[in-house]
């Protein structure tokens, strides 16, 4: 692992095979790679990056995770949304640009990638705040995705309000605290979207400094009483940002994870 784990944040990725489109906002685009390889179509990979939702983190930081998936042969789309500090970003753009981005993207990727992308939904692998909005999408229009596998995922609002994360980061994306806005916590926050139709597997680091492990834990409890198909890989040596790191140790658990979610079905 790379003294400062960050560093993944920075590393420079091979450039994306072409960028399509799922609306008219600059921000509403997907950069996608083609699967290496000649082996069967799978289903399309949907990158959801994090960045507490804020404008000055955008998708180019997770060209790593993304250049490594389609090395294993996946069709890989990395997705951008609208974000907090930008015109229409935050409550309700964020969210329904990554509605309708995921449920756009399949058409999308298989007539720019022909007999290279399984007919079936895609998964969603979300980090950090793409965590929070690949489980928001999952629970909010479950016909449009496979599975999701939520790295180190926001998968608490209410409790990531409480803790201050990232100084405000949840009061910007849906304009106050659940107290304030309570009705918009109801609709974005995964604790209120329990059960999950979806099959979900949650990665989170012991070492996690930026969105704690106990949010992960709790909500996969709270989900799987629920009688959700959910489980946690708690890595005991990650932290934040190896989740995304494909130099990572952490890489191999979340290839595994990554082919439970579509060899099964």
């Amino acid at each position: 692992m790379p003294a400062d784990p960050r560093a993944v944040l920075t590393r420079p990725a091979p450039a994306a095979d072409l960028t399509v489109a799922y609306g008219d906002h600059p921000d509403q685009i997907a950069d996608l790679r083609r699967p290496a390889g000649g082996g069967p179509a799978r289903p399309l990979v949907v990158v959801v990056h994090g960045g507490f939702w804020r404008a000055e983190y955008d998708r180019r930081h997770t060209g790593p995770l993304a250049a490594a998936l389609a090395a294993q042969g996946y069709p890989v789309a990395q997705l951008e949304y609208r974000r907090t500090g930008q015109p229409g970003g935050g409550w309700p753009g964020t969210l329904t640009d990554v509605l309708a981005g995921v449920a756009a993207l399949p058409e999308l990727v298989a007539e720019a990638l022909p007999g290279r992308v399984s007919a079936s939904a895609p998964i969603l692998i979300g980090h950090s705040a793409g965590g929070h909005l690949a489980l928001f999408a999952a629970a909010s229009a479950p016909s449009t995705v496979r599975g999701v596998l939520a790295l180190a995922p926001v998968a608490d609002l209410a409790e990531a309000y409480r803790l201050d994360l990232d100084s405000g980061a949840v009061a910007a994306l849906l304009g106050g605290g659940p107290a304030e806005v309570p009705e918009r916590y109801a609709v974005a926050d995964p604790r209120s979207l329990v059960p999950m139709r979806i099959r979900t597997v949650v990665v989170h680091g012991s070492l996690d400094q930026q969105v704690p492990a106990s949010l992960s834990r709790d909500f996969v409890t709270a989900t799987r009483a629920a009688g959700s198909d959910i489980s946690l890989v708690e890595l005991p040596t990650c932290e934040h940002f190896g989740l995304i790191d494909p130099e990572s140790p952490a890489w191999p658990r979340l290839l595994d994870a990554l082919r439970s979610l579509h060899d099964d079905h």
